[in-house]
């Protein structure tokens, strides 16, 4: 067998042992056709609830709103002069949009050394660790997506200290992930 031919079945066996479809679904206003398309992603949540005890619908609203369910999301890329590219905003990445360094801290706590950010089981574990120790340091319920976003969003000190309060942008996102999830909520429980 020739190498060219070698080289092209190894790059296809690669290509086809990928980590699956990280592609968003379609018709993300709408929580049912979400776990419909995407089945996997309601077992992870559930798996996620009765783990740590954040709802569905929370869940899903903060990935909603951190990646769209992309699990490939990553911050833009900033540049210097509109055009000499100078990294990226953030090292947040993946459906969590989960930090390098709480990411590491997360999966140490956790014992997850192989966890990745770009699977929707281990991103949806993140969020519910990530929850419970918001529920633990600032007192926010689980059920509370608003405030909850908040924290996620800046972090469990820059939240006690307030820094949301300066931002009205932010807190009009947070809004926006409490409305998203009580429509989830809503909607899941119509589902078949």
């Amino acid at each position: 067998m020739s190498r060219l031919l070698r080289a092209v079945l190894l790059l296809m066996l690669v290509a086809s042992c990928s980590g699956g479809d990280k592609s968003p679904p379609r018709n993300l206003d709408n929580a049912c056709s979400i776990v419909d398309q995407r089945p996997k992603y309601l077992k992870a949540f559930k798996r996620t609830e009765r783990k740590w005890g954040v709802p569905v619908h929370v869940q899903m609203a903060t990935i909603y709103q951190e990646s769209r369910f992309d699990g490939d999301a990553r911050t833009p890329v900033q540049y210097v002069l509109g055009i000499i590219p100078m990294g990226r905003q953030s090292s947040a990445y993946g459906y969590a949009q989960a930090l390098d360094g709480t990411w590491d801290e997360y999966r140490k706590e956790t014992g997850r050394r192989g966890a990745d950010r770009d699977d929707i089981y281990d991103a949806s574990d993140f969020i519910g660790w990530y929850m419970n120790k918001t529920r633990d340091r600032n007192g926010i319920a689980l059920s509370d997506a608003r405030n909850q976003y908040l924290a996620y969003h800046e972090g469990h000190t820059g939240y006690a200290r307030g820094s949301h309060r300066s931002k009205s942008w932010l807190v009009r996102v947070a809004d926006q992930v409490a409305a998203r999830a009580d429509t989830y909520r809503s909607q899941l429980t119509r589902c078949r």
